[in-house]
């Protein structure tokens, strides 16, 4: 047993939603199962984190609502940490940021840096709302990121690019509340001075950054390159954690200078609560993990560390950062309501299969996709019929066959095999000391498949026959793997690993064993029984889209040039998002290139390309058609917004996709008017709307096409039923 100090802090989630699968793969479980490996070695670790009760995405959750910030924050407090316990993530303290004691430790530490003189205060011009007439907070600003062209940037930061901004950055910058442009007005803040400390941190990378990985060494290098400016601590908002300095009683510390504070101030509460010991955690000689996602590596490699330096303080040891979960190729937002909640996923499967299919997509080095479908194949295929499948056999047959763990005589090929399965056992403990989750648990799984292996190689059921001694030595081996799968198993899926402990009558818990003698033989004569299987099967039964295999997107004309060869045509340069394609559109008799410019159009994504008199065409626009009379579809989202009911598919001829019958019509009490009543069908989340809209027709019901909530609709007036081409 080494006995290390291990401290492990992961990112605080914000209290205005329910943690989803994207935050569990991309901080929390890579946290867990790397705590609960340093316990298992014997190491003193000390697991915290918590809810963020004080960034503004809980205010504007509560205006939205109705509801004071506080409603908020302890409602999702509490439904969080519901849902962390049911997972199985073993904090030693989960808290919050309204507490007491955090506002105490929080002004503490903002009082000392000031002190230091490395907290400056001056005036500077900040965004200010004038029809909601107040100061927004940066994340009440949205606009276009300048680095990569994301059109829903935040005010402090680009979630696609992860770039640090501040709202003057945005291109187009809206409040995120109203929509209004806002306005920039002088107000007077406290600063961090980052720039005071570059040189501390450039050292700090020195010694500390080759243990990272390579992504957060570079994101960090890039950033510390490209010089540190000071940055604002303080935001003229009423909700957060008052400024212990006289004059600044309406402002408060801002939410990410304060929430890092959350991994010492929850250290300090955990031993006031628990008895425990926090100052041995902070001692140089104790090491220490921060997990989070790709979002938050400048707080952890640049701005948490600049805090902790100014006082003196431990600095982080390694930093450990995954790329994104997606789900369905859109990345998981709870603020665009892109999310998949923890506690729903539990209600409806085993809590193993959750944390095994999380932890075998884990995006530790590029982004990664939820799928139901590969969700069930893995349980199935891999959970279920490898892993437990073997511990089922192994100890239902030697329940059935010899109701006791039988004395074993091992022969060369049994040493072998052992041998193997204790080259296994090493290459499950060298991945998670680097923190490799993913690669960890293939090389748990190798011991599953090679006991299966094993045990059909030996064929205990043919040795019973001809020497029972033979078999009853099969069987002690596999029992011996049995255990040591247990051990393997138990940081990635514990609920698993400890029924199977259980099922094998072992004493004491499985971190106490720890890894060192994983491969110990059983006790003879300890009494074995047969149990049920722990893993189903499951089945997902495939939703068909009804608007399945069309990628329809929305799109913005940048630019509108006349056809060289084609008197009908334009060349039209489409943001399509994260791309810009050329759409060659016979619209030169209905629009000017005034009217078609910044429209916002339905663009088929996945057209085969075609060249229209020698212009390439990478696409078709939607537009509706009656007796001389042309009309696009619209409608006022993002670029790039994935139309309801379609996403991404292979590509089709246009013959293909001739075959969909669209036109334009009336929604009414429910029923889409087009050349006759159809049934409505929504996509998308549309409530209470009555009026113009395009719909496909499938199985004489109309699909109605919306994006983003919004519906899309003939920009100029049509005749109910014009067809859409």
């Amino acid at each position: 047993m080494s006995g290390e100090r291990i401290f492990i802090g992961a990112a605080w989630p914000y209290a205005n939603g329910e943690v989803h699968v994207g935050h569990i793969a991309g901080c929390y479980l890579g946290a867990d199962i790397f705590a609960r490996y340093q316990r298992m070695k014997g190491n003193e670790v000390l697991m915290v984190s918590g809810s963020d009760q004080h960034g503004t995405p809980i205010t504007v959750t509560a205006e939205k609502e109705g509801v004071s910030p506080e409603d908020i924050a302890e409602r999702y407090h509490e439904m969080n940490a519901k849902a962390m316990e049911r997972l199985g993530i073993s904090f030693d303290l989960y808290t919050k940021t309204h507490t007491e004691h955090h506002e105490k430790v929080v002004q503490e530490f903002f009082l000392d840096l000031l002190d230091k003189g490395l907290i400056d205060r001056k005036s500077t011009e900040e965004a200010y709302c004038p029809k909601c007439e107040r100061f927004l907070p940066d994340r009440y600003v949205e606009g276009t990121c300048p680095h990569c062209g994301y059109e829903h940037a935040r005010g402090d930061q680009c979630d696609e690019c992860g770039k640090t901004l501040d709202p003057k950055d945005l291109i187009n910058p809206r409040c995120k509340l109203c929509g209004t442009t806002p306005i920039f007005k002088e107000t007077e803040h406290f600063f961090l001075r980052l720039s005071a400390l570059q040189d501390d941190l450039m050292k700090f990378i020195e010694e500390k950054g080759h243990l990272w990985r390579p992504g957060v060494l570079k994101f960090t290098k890039n950033w510390l390159e490209s010089g540190l400016h000071d940055r604002a601590i303080t935001r003229d908002i009423s909700w957060g954690i008052p400024v212990p300095v006289e004059g600044f009683e309406d402002k408060r510390i801002y939410v990410w200078f304060e929430a890092v504070i959350g991994y010492y101030s929850a250290s300090r509460l955990w031993a006031k609560e628990k008895g425990g010991d926090w100052e041995k955690f902070w001692k140089e000689d104790a090491k220490h993990y921060y997990f989070m996602g790709k979002d938050n590596i400048p707080f952890h490699t640049i701005i948490w560390p600049a805090m902790l330096i100014g006082r003196g303080m431990k600095t982080p040891d390694h930093v450990v950062a995954n790329n994104y979960l997606r789900f369905s190729g859109q990345q998981f937002s709870k603020s665009r309501g892109i999310t998949l909640g923890i506690n729903e996923v539990l209600d409806a499967y085993d809590v193993s299969a959750l944390r095994y299919y999380l932890t075998s997509i884990m995006p530790e080095n590029h982004d990664t996709d939820f799928d139901w479908q590969d969700f069930a194949a893995r349980n199935n295929s891999e959970l279920l019929a490898k892993y437990g499948n073997f511990i089922h056999r192994v100890i239902s047959f030697t329940a059935d066959k010899f109701g006791e763990v039988p004395p074993a005589d091992p022969d060369e090929k049994d040493e072998e095999f052992l041998k193997k399965i204790e080259g296994y056992l090493n290459e499950v403990q060298e991945h998670l000391e680097r923190t490799e989750m993913k690669d960890g648990l293939s090389s748990m799984m190798k011991i599953a498949m090679a006991g299966n292996r094993y045990m059909m190689e030996r064929a205990p059921w043919k040795e019973l026959k001809s020497d029972k001694e033979r078999a009853g030595t099969t069987m002690n081996v596999l029992l011996r793997v049995v255990k040591a799968l247990a051990i393997a198993s138990y940081p990635f899926i514990p609920h698993a690993a400890e029924k199977t402990w259980d099922y094998l009558g072992m004493e004491g818990s499985i971190e106490e064993h720890g890894f060192e003698g994983a491969l110990e033989p059983l006790e003879t004569g300890k009494k074995m029984e047969k149990h049920s299987p722990m893993f189903s099967k499951i089945v997902i039964e495939e939703e068909k889209q009804p608007l399945e295999g069309l990628d329809l997107r929305v799109g913005r004309v940048e630019e509108v040039k006349e056809h060289p060869d084609a008197d009908k045509l334009y060349v039209l340069r489409v943001n399509l998002g994260k791309e810009t394609r050329q759409l060659v559109a016979g619209l030169k008799k209905y629009y000017s290139p005034e009217e078609l410019n910044g429209k916002k159009i339905i663009v088929v994504a996945n057209l085969e390309p075609a060249k229209l008199r020698g212009q390439l065409s990478q696409g078709m626009l939607l537009a509706a058609d009656h007796d001389e009379r042309v009309a696009c579809l619209t409608t006022d989202v993002e670029p790039g917004t994935q139309v309801d009911g379609t996403a991404p598919a292979k590509k089709l001829k246009y013959q293909k996709f001739a075959e969909n019958i669209i036109m334009v019509g009336t929604i009414r009490d429910g029923k889409f008017i087009g050349d006759k009543e159809y049934e409505a069908l929504f996509p998308g989340e549309i409530e209470d709307y009555e009026g113009p809209a395009g719909a496909i027709i499938r199985d004489s019901r109309a699909v109605v096409l919306s994006a983003g909530g919004k519906i899309i609709a003939p920009d100029k007036e049509m005749p109910d039923g014009a067809k859409v081409r």
